[in-house]
């Protein structure tokens, strides 16, 4: 219609009507909803189309979020618990958390062509080791309090056999000062492993034979700062490792918990220049010893070489990760928090040592002037020791307190009020003198003071006094990136520097199976930093949120009209968190029943590596089912299982499409099968972008699923994080749905949390809200027909090339295929060097611009390819012809016309360093190896690093900056990088190696 406003599925969706039609003939295909006939199985269709609004503008529905935005009440918060107001440098949030050369990327498993992200990464485990005294650390974890779930059990793994032949079960002793949030969670993931928890006062805890860790705060709860020193060396006494939560931020005045004797150290890097965002997503920092890094959780950056010789970054250590060792994995983390990790690393640089301790310095002095100024209303501060959060005992008990409190709503503060009628005060980076003396006057309001005093501006005893043992004397962040980049010209260039070393969806498609690499459109970003959605504390008065709380209600209500089921929770910060959440819910079900025996999980050889490792964190004991030579779930070993384990078994968890692209036919009679024997289906909805509108969960049989919303609803990967995981619940397991302490959520018969904020990483919500609304019912719909369009055309133009290996029966696939490259393997020289393998296919495409598909998952030797909907098909076709020129350069090494070691394929990738060296010994072309097609020469990637040796980085291992003289002195003859990189390992300071 003339007066109808532009679609956005004009723009999500990539094909044009005149591209679809002319797709279609070369699939075969009459018309796609014939292709949809084709594709899905006809009984778990859809009748009706989805009851969700039409889409809108985009226009439209930001004028319309601009006034729920407006329905949220900015307090300044003094809350504290982990969480704080920051300023986030321009230059980073324009060039980082704005720009989709940082958040469209993949997690970096291709190294070549994601050293920029790498690099940042590594620079943020410098930082975490450094400022925590600690001799490793990660590339971050989802939030705190699941990091602290993480250091317990890293800390029971490590200490099983000690523990083996005690009698009674395994105990955590967790101090009572820790967060709130934090102990919840430790409950959720203590109790399915049969680990007791004991909580309560460090400084008079008994430690027992049974006791194989301990967790406690500094600064804790309250604000207040604690010297460790003697219950970790008592701890230690007794063989109980010691776990630290800490404040970045206030390590840069305290002496950092490794030079104390801990053994992990974690937290929350919020407050390095990352919004609160109403809870998230915010990077946790998790660091340990360097003889426990093979226990250690999450993605670990290391440094290694390439093929010629020069230092090049990498993911260290795959071996111990859940999508190789699946149920032995030391943990199910799929999902990190990549690109929040790489703004707190870029924060560190930007300020430097010197900035980030003045700002410590500065914050610290603001709580110094409150506790002065308090103090001539008769408010007494009660912590023996804080850094930013003062705790104050008012005059009048709870009246005043309470008269306080209205007196700070009126003037838009919130502050912490504790039971006992005290009340904490936490400033931070944004703290002005101002605030302090509205701080005092809602203080005096309370406490009945005439008028507030006025406040004394002057310095005098506002300086940084620690006691001798709790001041930090240690040098910290003496690495040459920490003391380079501090004005924004010099941080600029830097942050793009590292940019152009890596490939995002703004470079070219991201063909990743099972990744749905989509478009992250602008207009579903925009909203993230507007500060009515960025600047609330999760912890706030709810009444406060009345914006985010219309937008979860509306969220909710749309995946539950998308997957067909009746209630859903937010609070899963990824897919992993959705895995492990839906099993706790079906543990809790049962055992509400009285069937706590059920602890089996029917798992198929095909599924994703998270499946197992969440089934073993929920406590359940993994099946595997076998597959058909179909790739199919073979059904009869399935009926078998399920009988054999009638009386323990838990649950199924099934992907649907199948991992292999494709509608199995039987999933119905699957789910009857497992439900007839007592057992709940849960499904993984890692590819939920094949069935949205067409069909559903809850429509094939399911009980629960996770919805990948950094998948199919377009929250960005963040070069490997953040994500979000929400589960759909059937109404028999909605009762069950995640709780929290501070904030009400969940059902009836809530577990516990699994997260440290209420809804977690509740900012980025707003993506898949956007999505939702923008596209509608039918272009949602639309999407998932044009996914399995888009696949459907990949298959057809590189079939004939590359043998498809799973179809239906029919020869249609879903939104994604795996094309089989072991008998090009084998004809290209069986079991010798000269064999081309789906590694050497991975790394040419590199020189075409293109990022691998995934490869050898879930088969081994093939590539999965998946092109989503928002690919059009020029894009498809560039990549079709990189594929089948690839093939033409493998038959020249199967011919003998191409030398089987020296070969393009085996060189790949070239870099522009080796193409335009003054020497060329290789019997193919410069050219045949930079521009092997014509349009490569127009838009051409130069990865940065050739292919690098992964077990030379595994042998050698080092995760954090390297000194400059690493670069040179290796026998590999590394050379030094060109230009100014992370270098200087402070003095005394050794570097991981592996064992």
């Amino acid at each position: 219609m003339l007066l109808d406003p532009e679609q956005f599925q004009s723009r999500h969706i990539g094909p044009d009507p005149a591209e679809r039609d002319a797709m279609l003939r070369v699939v075969g295909a009459s018309s796609i909803d014939a292709l949809m006939d084709e594709a899905i199985p006809a009984r778990i269709r859809l009748k009706e189309p989805l009851d969700l609004p039409d889409g809108q503008s985009e226009h439209q529905f930001l004028s319309d979020l601009r006034r729920v935005a407006a329905c949220n009440q900015v307090f300044t918060s003094h809350i504290g618990l982990g969480y704080y107001d920051c300023i986030t440098p321009s230059v980073i949030l324009r060039n980082v958390l704005e720009n989709p050369g940082w958040y469209t990327p993949y997690t970096p498993y291709q190294a070549e062509i994601a050293q920029g992200r790498l690099e940042g990464l590594l620079n943020f485990q410098t930082m975490v080791r450094d400022l925590t005294g600690m001799e490793i650390a990660n590339a971050s974890l989802l939030d705190e309090a699941t990091a602290a779930a993480e250091a317990m059990t890293m800390m029971h793994r490590v200490q099983a056999k000690r523990i083996d032949g005690v009698n009674g079960p395994a105990r955590c002793f967790v101090a009572d000062s820790c967060f709130p949030q934090t102990i919840e969670v430790l409950r959720a993931r203590a109790e399915p492993l049969g680990i007791e928890l004991g909580v309560g006062d460090f400084r008079s805890a008994t430690l027992g034979p049974g006791v194989f860790g301990a967790l406690v705060q500094s600064p804790d709860e309250a604000g207040a700062v604690h010297d460790l020193r003697e219950f970790i060396a008592r701890a230690k006494a007794e063989g109980v490792l010691v776990a630290v939560a800490t404040d970045l931020l206030s390590l840069t005045l305290l002496t950092p918990p490794g030079e104390l004797g801990a053994d992990v150290v974690f937290g929350n890097s919020q407050r390095f220049g990352v919004p609160m965002g109403y809870g998230g997503p915010h990077a946790a920092f998790f660091a340990t010893l360097e003889k426990h890094v093979r226990q250690a959780p999450g993605r670990i950056i290391g440094v290694s070489v390439d093929a010629h010789g020069n230092s090049a970054y990498r993911m260290a250590l795959q071996t111990r990760e859940q999508h190789i060792r699946r149920e032995k994995a030391t943990s199910n983390i799929c999902t990190a928090q990549a690109l929040l990790a790489n703004i707190a690393g870029f924060y560190a640089v930007y300020h430097g040592p010197k900035g980030l301790t003045a700002i410590a310095r500065r914050v610290h002095a603001y709580a110094k002037l409150l506790e002065r100024e308090l103090a001539k209303l008769g408010v007494r501060q009660t912590n023996d020791a804080f850094f930013d959060t003062p705790r104050f005992e008012v005059p009048g008990g709870k009246p005043a307190a309470e008269r306080i409190r209205q007196a700070a709503l009126a003037s838009r503060i919130n502050f912490r009020y504790r039971d006992a009628g005290t009340i904490n005060v936490a400033l931070d980076e944004t703290t002005d003198t101002d605030d302090v003396a509205a701080i005092v006057t809602a203080f005096a309001a309370g406490t009945g003071a005439a008028v507030a005093p006025t406040i004394d501006r002057s310095a005098d005893g506002l300086a940084v006094d620690y006691p001798r043992g709790l001041a930090r004397t240690s040098p910290f962040l003496a690495h040459q990136v920490f003391n380079t980049h501090h004005s924004e010209t010099q941080m600029m260039r830097y942050i793009r520097r590292l940019e152009r070393k890596d490939v995002g969806l703004d470079t070219s498609m991201i063909p990743l199976g099972s990744c749905t690499m989509k478009l992250n459109a602008a207009s579903e970003m925009l909203p993230i930093t507007w500060p009515e959605f960025s600047g609330l504390h999760p912890f706030a008065p709810v009444e406060q949120a009345a914006g985010y709380q219309q937008i979860f209600r509306e969220l909710e209500a749309a995946l539950c009209t998308i997957s067909g089921f009746a209630a859903v929770s937010l609070q899963p910060n990824s897919g992993a968190q959705g895995e492990f959440a839906g099993l706790v819910v079906i543990r809790a079900y049962h055992r509400d029943r009285g069937q706590a025996a059920r602890d089996v999980v029917l798992i198929p050889a095909s599924a994703h590596g998270t499946n197992p490792a969440s089934a073993v964190m929920a406590g359940m004991r993994v099946e595997v089912v076998a597959s058909t030579r179909e790739g199919n779930i073979d059904v009869d070993d399935l009926r078998a299982k399920a009988a054999e384990h009638k009386d323990r078994l838990a649950a199924l968890m099934v992907t649907y499409p199948s991992t292999h692209g494709v509608f199995e036919e039987s999933i119905q009679d699957i789910c009857a099968i497992v439900h007839q024997h007592g057992g709940q289906v849960y499904m993984d909805g890692a590819n939920m972008n094949a069935q949205v509108g067409l069909t559903s969960p809850a429509a094939v049989g399911a009980d629960v699923c996770h919805l990948n919303l950094h998948k199919t609803f377009s929250i960005p990967h963040g070069g490997g994080g953040p994500g979000m995981g929400p589960i759909g619940v059937a109404p028999h397991l909605a009762p069950y749905l995640p709780g929290h302490p501070l904030v009400k959520t969940g059902g009836t018969r809530a577990i516990h949390a699994l997260s440290a904020a209420p809804w977690s990483s509740a900012s980025i919500l707003l993506i898949s809200y956007a999505y939702i609304k923008m596209l509608g019912g039918n272009g949602m719909s639309d999407a998932t027909r044009y996914a399995i369009l888009n696949a459907n055309y990949i298959k057809s133009r590189l079939e004939p090339h590359f043998p498809v290996l799973y179809t239906r029966p029919n020869g249609r696939v879903a939104h994604e295929m795996i094309f089989d490259l072991r008998p090009l393997k084998q004809a290209s020289g069986p079991g010798g060097p000269g064999s081309i393998d789906e590694t050497d296919v991975a790394k040419r495409l590199m020189d075409f611009g293109f990022h691998a598909p995934t490869v050898s998952f879930p088969v081994a030797g093939t590539l999965m390819i998946e092109p989503t909907e928002s690919e059009p098909k020029e894009e498809l076709d560039r990549f079709c012809e990189a594929m089948i020129a690839i093939r033409a350069e493998i038959q020249a090494v199967i011919d003998g016309r191409a030398d089987p070691k020296d070969n393009v394929l085996k060189n790949a990738p070239h870099t522009a360093a080796a193409v335009s060296a003054d020497e060329w010994r290789h019997a193919y072309s410069r050219q045949q190896a930079a521009f092997p097609l014509p349009f490569v020469r127009a838009n051409k990637f130069w990865p940065s690093v050739g292919r690098i040796d992964n077990p030379y980085g595994d042998r050698n291992l080092m995760c954090s900056c390297p000194p400059l003289a690493a670069y040179a002195t290796s026998a590999r003859g590394i050379t030094a990088p060109p230009e100014p990189g992370p270098a200087v390992v402070p003095p005394g300071r050794a570097r991981a190696r592996s064992g």
